[in-house]
């Protein structure tokens, strides 16, 4: 999978943009946010999220680690696939969305395109778990910066296993070994919430 390219901008027109890295061009799909931070012809640096399917291998670029989680966490939603995605990161900011979120504004949600009434509840009902208490992980996914530490890898780990938030950071909470690593922190984990 590719996770990160780093190149110059050869190509800019919404929302496609074009990196050339090493000779190669790659097409990515950006939403506006990011489309507005990118100068053509400079050197960029893009999170990636990869979709590879039957017909086709899409990339979606991102100008955050944050932006890109916050698509991710989008696309886990029932009925949300990359294309609104990209269209509700193009309308607001990550930290934005994520409060309409915890406010359960369906009303600002509405006025995305492509967001109606239905689907504005199953973004709020569905979302509320990932991005509403402010703890550390969940604050990752907000846009705002946390402090890389091996029990925020476990716990992001965690969440991406499918594990709520706040049973995620219970998990890695209860564990008592010293200098763990991700690694240790995310097998202990496992091995408490299946005894649990």
């Amino acid at each position: 999978m590719i996770a990160r390219l780093t190149g110059q901008l050869i190509e800019k027109q919404p929302p496609t943009l074009v990196v050339e890295v090493n000779g190669i061009g790659y097409e990515l799909e950006a939403p506006m946010s990011t489309f507005y931070k990118v100068t053509l012809g400079a050197a960029v640096t893009l999170y990636v999220h990869q979709v590879v399917r039957e017909d086709a291998n899409l990339l979606y670029g991102f100008a955050s680690r944050e932006e890109r989680d916050m698509c991710r966490t989008l696309l886990k939603v029932n009925g949300v696939g990359p294309k609104m995605a990209l269209a509700i990161l193009s309308s607001m900011e990550a930290d934005a969305f994520a409060a309409c979120i915890r406010q359960g504004d369906i009303a600002t949600l509405t006025r995305i395109p492509g967001v109606g009434k239905k689907t504005a509840e199953r973004l709020i009902i569905e979302m509320r778990d990932r991005v509403g208490n402010g703890s550390a992980s969940l604050n990752a996914i907000a846009g705002e910066l946390v402090p890389v530490t091996p029990e925020h890898d476990a716990i992001t780990a965690l969440i991406s296993l499918g594990y709520k938030a706040a049973e995620a950071e219970r998990a890695v909470g209860r564990i008592t070994l010293e200098n763990a690593s991700a690694e240790d922190l995310i097998r202990q984990a496992l091995k408490g919430m299946v005894k649990a």
